[in-house]
């Protein structure tokens, strides 16, 4: 770089040059000065040359301030080694450097001290030379992606001779030897890793087999998962010297549940069985960066007919588009438009553009099998399937944006890319983009993102419903504005056919002159005024009454000042429709949108709105909301599984009351729902506890993995869940007794399976401003309250047993295991049918649940009136109802379990009872009736609830099915 000949000393020389800089920036560079000022003056000497490199660094990264502060004397040496941008350093001559340092490494901490000491070095030349020399961002992207490919591969071959010494070496049961690969996923895999990104890993290895050459042998998986866990600390742990690089792994086969690492035959069978479309477009940038390369090369041919397909793929269009709005939900719901990568004309969508071509022709035509994006332009170019003059505005957009993400995530080494909200931030993105002001550099920002929010409209996006005609709409905005007469509005109304007239103009007066409303900013009010009058126009063709109409009013003022919620319902007509629709027929769903109004996006997609998943689709859209979240973003992810948990029960009381689910799918979609919601907060309380202490070992040399469960009692349990259930459940675990965990701080097992059970119990339960996400009920587990958090299953088996009552076995016939290890739940299943089947003296039994059901008519049956009436008959606890009929299936299955052992196979009460009938144990037509009534009371139930409303009905309703369970009972009891 250019020297500069001039003895002043080095801080009066910045002081000098900082005149020219925008004033927002000053109070920053004095401050930086003032630390300089610090260092001693004979290493201040040496960086004089640098001064205006110097100056330019403290405006525009804390990064680079903060290293020339705490390493001068080694930064004037990395400076006078610069090379100019354009220009780049052998990657050979990096790994030469990097293989020298780590001659001495006698040991892991060793290892993190070298790597991290040439991470700061290199790091500081990239970040240097983007910043300050204006790097193109094609080189910063490549060196970036060198420096993480030359640490990995490094780490990754110490650590395995390491681990070689102490288990040998792996090899296939052919005695070939084994490495691993690593595939490089993302942005590392295509070489354009940012200048703070996450590194996104999947490890592999080629053959199973057994280490060999040690005393102690292990298998091939378990060697390199070992390998796997050293290598993400080498590179992920901070220590004094800080990281390497942010490790990700959630991309592998099956996510944070899956194996660390897979042989080749297994990630194979994955894919072709399990694959999922957005596991594709990962795929496409897939690369082998470190270990074995060739055999890395090996697989992805193998995998490749599942990323690149032979016909002309056009599904892949809708995939994308959904991944679209997942990503605009995300955008909405975190307030985030200014994310260059994410909002609207952002990186995410050039990046979709050029995954439509390539996966709908890269099967087909070669050339679009590219990792680099740039490249894949380039070749949409030149294949002529998009207009030159469109994919040049694409490649300037992209530069430009990669440039402001480098510049962002360059202020202070972290991954963000988020445009700063201050005006000194401003100042300084807009110095490293090259201009003199912020307006200047956001108004080419908005250039490009509008350039590339236009073309991926006209790729994939899909278009707006039409709306209504300004002539059509004059009188309700005319109404809206209460510019009308209280009279014409009336009258207008009559005409108009609302079913109140009266209360509508009422409620709109009110409405109109509320504070909120009198007291928004010009932007908020000029949306509200074009979104009332369609929703006055919408309640009144579907004749809402008026308080309905009122409800929705609330949820308008509600709303106001997240006016982008507004915009959305004024561009989705149909989704207004639907909102209005839903508030007029459930209170309850009314509620939820209220309490989460980035809830109306799931009303723009009236298809999966009406649909809802199945279990396996459900796992696969959380994985997916999640794999966009940071590992350490503990408020976010709980807020995503808020979210999640309100969408999916919404769209499954859509369908509830739109008719098109009947009742025991209802309850089997809000027990999937609460299912796969569990597995992700087990699998995230696994990967905090697990980072923190190790893993819990099984026995003396073998971890677990998690060899933990969790029970579902009561309705989850019995697969009888609806809309506002806590879960009841229980927590078990086959760790081994008296062990303790592998991590360097170290704790007994059962400590860390008690912490593990209430962080899981603190991810659920946490109350926020959406709520929580269920209230969870932990009293039926041994001893209750009073008990330990966590059982073992042995402990717990030897409780029910020894120690449990009947009604501890009652509530047992409905448990079920829901998630967890597989491990745990062989052993927790074997150990219920061992309790559930014992012969038991009958008349005890009998006596204990007639003892126990008389006690929960005192507390909770419906008080009669005076003179002897009830007020209402409860659905659930009066006599005749929904509990008499459970003690009734309980008390058989208890009964004749010991003989008939298929009766407690199932959990829910309709099969159980199915099941006592198939052996003979009641009458087939006592099942059938029973069953029948037991579902029409549920389903009254859920109508109560979808109102907001208890479960309870006029006390002459149902009178037959209420008399038919009491001789039922009779029956059962005293026949």
């Amino acid at each position: 770089m250019r020297l500069i000949s001039d003895n002043l000393p080095l801080i009066h020389k910045l002081s000098a040059l900082a005149g020219d800089y925008p004033q927002e920036l000053h109070t920053l560079l004095h401050d930086n000065f003032d630390r300089l000022s610090e260092v001693d003056v004979s290493i201040q000497e040496k960086l004089i040359p640098y001064s205006e490199g110097l100056l330019r660094a403290f405006a525009v990264s804390d990064f680079l301030s903060d290293v020339v502060i705490r390493f001068p004397d080694q930064v004037a040496l990395w400076l006078e080694g610069m090379l100019s941008a354009g220009e780049i350093a052998p990657k050979r001559g990096w790994e030469d450097e990097l293989a020298q340092s780590m001659k001495t490494c006698s040991s892991e901490a060793d290892l993190h001290h070298a790597l991290r000491v040439f991470r700061r070095e290199k790091m500081f030349h990239i970040v240097w030379k983007d910043l300050v020399l204006a790097e193109a961002y094609e080189n910063t992207g490549k060196q970036v992606s060198w420096l993480a490919e030359i640490c990995i591969d490094a780490a990754l071959g110490w650590l395995h001779e390491f681990l070689a010494g102490m288990y040998g070496n792996p090899v296939s049961k052919n005695g070939a030897a084994q490495r691993m690969v690593v595939l490089g996923m993302g942005k590392l895999g295509a070489g354009e890793l940012n200048v703070s990104s996450d590194i996104d890993l999947i490890f592999a290895f080629p053959e199973h087999g057994e280490t060999q050459g040690a005393s102690r042998s292990i298998d091939n998986q378990n060697f390199f998962t070992r390998l796997g866990q050293k290598l993400i600390q080498a590179l992920d742990n901070t220590t004094v010297d800080g990281f390497v690089f942010r490790v990700d792994m959630r991309l592998r086969p099956y996510g944070q549940s899956g194996a660390l690492a897979l042989s080749f035959t297994a990630m194979e069978e994955y894919y072709e069985e399990q694959g999922r479309d957005w596991e594709r477009y990962a795929m496409v940038k897939a690369a082998p960066v470190a270990g074995d390369i060739a055999q890395g090369i090996r697989l992805l041919e193998e995998l490749k007919p599942f990323v690149y397909r032979k016909y002309i793929d056009f599904g892949v269009i809708q995939s994308l588009r959904s991944m679209k709005d997942m990503i605009e939900r995300e955008v909405l719901r975190k307030g985030i438009g200014h994310n260059i990568k994410l909002g609207s004309g952002g990186i995410r969508e050039v990046e979709f553009i050029a995954q439509v071509f390539q996966l709908i022709r890269g099967g087909r035509d070669v050339k679009l099998q590219q990792r680099g994006l740039l490249d894949v332009l380039q070749v949409i170019k030149s294949e002529r399937l998009m207009p030159g003059a469109v994919v040049d505005e694409l490649r300037s957009a992209y530069i430009y944006l990669r440039n402001m993400e480098h510049a962002i995530q360059g202020l202070a080494d972290k991954q963000t890319q988020q445009i700063p909200s201050d005006e000194r931030g401003r100042a300084r993105i807009a110095l490293a983009m090259g201009f003199r002001c912020w307006d200047e550099c956001e108004r080419e920002l908005q250039k490009h993102r509008d350039n590339v929010s236009r073309h991926f409209a006209e790729v994939i996006a899909e278009p707006h419903e039409a709306k209504s005609s300004r002539e059509d709409m004059k009188v309700w905005q005319l109404l809206w504005a209460a510019k009308l007469p209280s009279e014409e509005s009336i009258e207008f109304l009559i005409d108009s056919g609302c079913p109140d007239p009266e209360g509508y103009e009422s409620l709109i007066r009110e409405l109109v002159r509320s504070s909120k409303v009198r007291h928004l900013q010009a932007q908020g009010k000029d949306r509200l005024d074009l979104f009332m009058p369609n929703l006055l126009r919408v309640a009144v063709e579907q004749k809402v009454d008026a308080d309905t109409f009122g409800r929705l009013l609330h949820f308008v003022e509600a709303i106001i000042r997240r006016s982008a919620y507004l915009v959305l319902l004024n561009e989705n007509p149909s989704a207004l429709n639907e909102l209005v629709r839903l508030f007029g027929e459930s209170l309850w769903v009314g509620e939820q949108i209220a309490q989460m109004p980035l809830l109306l996006d799931e009303l723009l997609h009236s298809e999966s709105l009406y649909t809802p998943p199945d279990t396996q689709t459900l796992r696969d859209e959380l994985r997916q909301e999640m794999l966009r979240i940071p590992q350490d973003d503990l408020e976010e992810q709980m807020e995503v599984l808020r979210y999640f948990r309100r969408a999916h029960a919404l769209r499954v009381a859509a369908s509830d009351i739109r008719g098109t689910l009947p009742l025991m799918k209802v309850s089997d979609y809000l027990t999937f729902i609460a299912e796969t919601i569990l597995a992700q907060v087990l699998e995230q309380a696994w990967q905090t506890m697990t980072s923190k202490y190790g893993r819990p070992m099984r026995d003396e040399t073998t971890v677990c993995d998690p060899d933990f469960g969790i029970i579902g009692y009561g309705k989850l349990g019995g697969i009888e869940l609806s809309y506002g259930s806590d879960l009841d459940l229980v927590f078990l675990h086959a760790g081994g007794d008296d062990l303790s965990t592998d991590g360097e701080s170290s704790i007994d097992n059962q400590v860390f399976f008690t912490r593990l059970g209430q962080r899981i119990i603190h991810l659920l339960s946490t109350k926020t401003a959406s709520g929580d996400i269920y209230e969870v009920d932990m009293r039926l587990r041994p001893s209750g309250n009073s008990g330990l958090l966590v059982s073992s299953v042995g402990a717990w088996q030897r409780y029910q047993g020894e120690k449990a009552w009947t009604w501890e076995h009652q509530a047992l016939v409905r448990a079920r295991f829901v998630a967890g290890s597989d491990s745990v739940r062989s052993k927790f299943e074997a150990a219920r049918v061992a309790v559930l089947t014992q012969d038991r003296d009958s008349g005890q039994l009998k006596q204990d649940v007639l003892e126990m059901r008389e006690k929960m008519r005192a507390a909770l049956a419906t008080t009669p009136k005076s003179d002897g009436s009830l007020p209402y008959f409860d659905l659930k606890h009066d006599s005749g109802g929904i509990v008499d009929i459970e003690f009734m299936v309980q008390y058989a299955a208890l009964r004749w379990a010991h003989k008939y052992p298929s009766v407690v196979k199932w959990s829910d009460n309709i099969r159980i009872m199915e099941s006592l009938a198939e052996v003979g144990v009641v009458r087939n037509e006592l099942s059938d009736e029973l069953c029948e009534i037991y579902r029409q009371y549920r389903a009254r139930g859920h109508r109560l609830a979808l109102q907001n409303l208890p479960a309870r009905v006029a006390p002459d309703e149902l009178q037959r099915e209420r008399n038919r369970v009491t001789e039922f009972w009779q029956e059962i009891f005293e026949g």
